[in-house]
């Protein structure tokens, strides 16, 4: 603005035009701004981190797709594999699939009146405690765990490489060592065992999620 003043004085014939459309400018960036600042206020009264300002129900879902995204609905739809009928659906907000698979997989078994049900779901839905809220359940979810680890790639082992030994509370390393148990703790909402062996040179926690496996 103090440019501006200044070239109005020196060149006030010059820059006038060009002066009026830099003031339209600044004043339409900072309504901008004090509509931005108002969404923050509300952002900040929320739980959740984003506001739909065209339909307040739909949220922003995740795509695999790079550069691409769509504010809208997550549809789930359970399908009878045999008679390849669908069963069960539910529209959600929620803008993924970890969270969905235990409640699909009950609402399909109970929509088919199974006690017990194998329920088959891709990647996108493997999470820990929906796998084992489905065991509490009776039902037995197949779900391939996604690879995200790059310690393959970088000639170490993984968690793949660790087989727990139930009997003996030890994972056995394929270097020829036994991470025993160490302590428990909480973290987000999950008990966490760690492991390592005190015979590794550098000792990087084997850490298991959840209840111990039998």
């Amino acid at each position: 603005m103090g440019d501006l003043e200044a070239a109005d004085r020196s060149h006030p014939g010059e820059f006038v035009a060009k002066t009026d459309r830099l003031k339209d400018k600044i004043k339409t960036l900072r309504e901008q701004m004090r509509r931005m600042d108002g969404l923050q206020q509300q952002l900040d009264k929320r739980q959740e981190a984003q506001i739909s300002l065209t339909d307040p129900d739909s949220r922003s879902m995740m795509s695999q797709a790079k550069g691409t995204g769509v504010v809208g609905y997550n549809v789930q739809v359970a399908v009878d594999t045999k008679h390849h009928l669908i069963v069960a659906h539910e529209v959600t907000n929620v803008g993924s699939d970890r969270s969905q698979l235990t409640k699909m997989a009950k609402a399909a078994r109970d929509a088919m009146s199974k006690p017990r049900l194998r329920a088959y779901a891709d990647r996108g839905y493997f999470n820990g405690p929906q796998i084992k809220g489905c065991a509490d359940v009776g039902i037995m979810p197949f779900v391939p765990k996604p690879m995200t680890s790059i310690t393959k790639f970088e000639g170490r082992f993984d968690k793949r490489d660790f087989i727990y030994i139930a009997k003996d509370d030890e994972y056995p390393c394929p270097a020829g060592q036994r991470a025993i148990y160490r302590f428990t703790r909480e973290e987000n909402g999950l008990e966490i065992r760690r492991y390592w062996s005190s015979g590794w040179p550098r000792r990087r926690p084997v850490r298991w999620l959840g209840s111990v496996p039998a």
